[in-house]
């Protein structure tokens, strides 16, 4: 709930199962009861043009989303009451191959990098093969001055470890290097939901961790729905996200002097 509420859902919907077709919707589905929350957002091309979004917050909301056939629920990094200011920066770690080790060994360079610029992060699994790394901000700069920030970070910390990382879009140039992809800010652009569940073998789930817990022999796919129960009796590795909410500006100074 934290992490749905007020924003805005992109939602991945399976109608037929785990095994069938999916397809990704961002306007609201007509079989939402009435109601609903939402949100219009113009397109960049084109303002007469726009896509209503459902927004998150409530279990009716949910259970209706479920209903559809809604597996993963992709979230903005803003609210809908102002979708244009962020407030977290998202770091994609997406490994080349299916080894999650190169993932987590990835994120702890992101983290070790952001704690020079004196930012708390925060670390989950992606559901799939890799890692997405979180730092919670205060709303206040634009999601452009966000991405700029994400950009200027990845290309940084590719360059220090060249032989492992990369910011290459294009999978040939990334030669069996980790993708580092700051592009989660672009305005619009969304991120799985922390504790949704995923259309993969096993149903896993992405997965807050506590640090420590990023190791090279962690294996994603163990946090599935078949045992989730027992992680949800642990005290949330992120209870404490919304309330690290940290100022941006300075820690674009610092990373302007390194």
């Amino acid at each position: 709930l934290p992490y749905v509420k007020d924003r805005m859902l992109s939602l991945e919907r399976c109608p037929d199962g785990m095994q069938g077709e999916c397809f990704f919707q961002k306007q609201k589905p007509e079989g939402m009861p009435p109601g609903t929350p939402t949100a219009r957002i113009a397109h960049t091309d084109d303002a007469c043009k726009f896509t209503d979004y459902v927004v998150g917050g409530s279990l009716i909301t949910e259970l209706s989303l479920a209903n559809l056939g809604c597996i993963a629920v992709h979230i903005m990094a803003s609210r809908a009451s102002s979708p244009r200011q962020p407030d977290w920066v998202c770091f994609d770690i997406d490994p080349e191959s299916e080894k999650f080790s190169d993932a987590a060994r990835a994120g702890l360079h992101i983290k070790a990098a952001l704690e020079l610029l004196k930012l708390v992060s925060f670390a989950k699994t992606s559901g799939s093969r890799g890692l997405h790394v979180l730092v919670p901000i205060r709303t206040g700069p634009d999601a452009d001055e966000v991405l700029a920030f994400a950009k200027s970070l990845v290309a940084r910390v590719a360059a220090a470890h060249p032989d492992e990382l990369t910011i290459e879009h294009s999978v040939i140039a990334r030669r069996g290097r980790v993708y580092l992809d700051p592009f989660r800010n672009g305005f619009g652009q969304t991120v799985v939901a922390p504790y949704s569940v995923r259309r993969r073998e096993k149903a896993p789930i992405s997965t807050p961790l506590e640090w420590p817990e990023v190791t090279p022999l962690l294996v994603p796919s163990d946090f599935n729905m078949r045992n989730f129960a027992k992680r949800l009796k642990r005290a949330d590795p992120w209870s404490d996200f919304f309330r690290n909410r940290q100022p941006l500006k300075d820690a674009v100074r610092l990373l302007s002097k390194l």
